[in-house]
């Protein structure tokens, strides 16, 4: 980005003072709702940061699921990479990144199952070839050919051929809890606007604070 060639944004994208806001999760949810209107592919798009054993770094997209006070929640195979990575070390981090409108917001916290009921509920709404390849994927571990996989998705097509596809045991959802949210907006010239917000636990208050950009 140009110090001298400033990105021109429509006024609505910025008209509005976020960083009076008093309540990360309220900021949160208008600017999901903006992102939604203006970014053209998977608005709810957020990159993942987990930790290996060796303590390094481990990064990927996945999609936002839902959100309320509790937290930010995802679902994957849990014998996966980041499965295996936050159940040794429940604790993550989150970006969301929407270059429609200039802005990205940064969440860290501890990480949690949601409730069996919960992740039954959400499976029961996915398409159902994505059903049969949660069952299907034994997703990280090394695949020996294309084939194999697609003989596994045939199987499992015909296991599942009558009725529902019920929910594997090794799939399910992740909340992220935040502790840390982060608010940047784009400025001209990089005097951006970036506002944090802290608190000890959840259920504890807010605390804001301005950076420098």
């Amino acid at each position: 980005m140009s110090d001298t060639a400033p990105i021109e944004h429509p006024t609505w994208l910025t008209a509005d003072d976020f960083t009076g806001a008093d309540e990360p999760l309220k900021l949160f949810n208008a600017w999901l709702e903006q992102a939604t209107r203006s970014e053209a592919v998977d608005p709810n798009a957020m990159a993942l940061a987990t930790v290996d054993a060796e303590g390094l770094p481990n990064l990927r997209m996945v999609l936002l699921k839902g959100f309320d006070e509790r937290g930010f929640v995802f679902y994957t195979n849990l014998h996966s990479q980041k499965g295996k990575e936050l159940e040794a070390q429940p604790k993550g981090g989150l970006l969301f990144h929407w270059k429609s409108l200039a802005r990205q917001v940064r969440i860290r916290g501890p990480v949690e199952h949601v409730g069996e009921a919960e992740a039954d509920v959400y499976f029961a709404t996915r398409p159902r070839l994505s059903q049969i390849g949660a069952w299907s994927s034994n997703q990280s571990a090394p695949l020996e050919s294309r084939f194999a996989f697609e003989q596994s998705v045939a199987v499992h097509t015909a296991k599942f051929a009558l009725g529902r596809v019920p929910r594997p045991p090794h799939w399910s959802g992740l909340r992220v809890i935040p502790l840390v949210m982060e608010f940047w907006q784009d400025r001209p010239f990089r005097l951006h606007d970036r506002i944090e917000f802290r608190r000890d636990a959840p259920g504890t208050p807010w605390t804001k604070t301005r950076l420098y950009p």
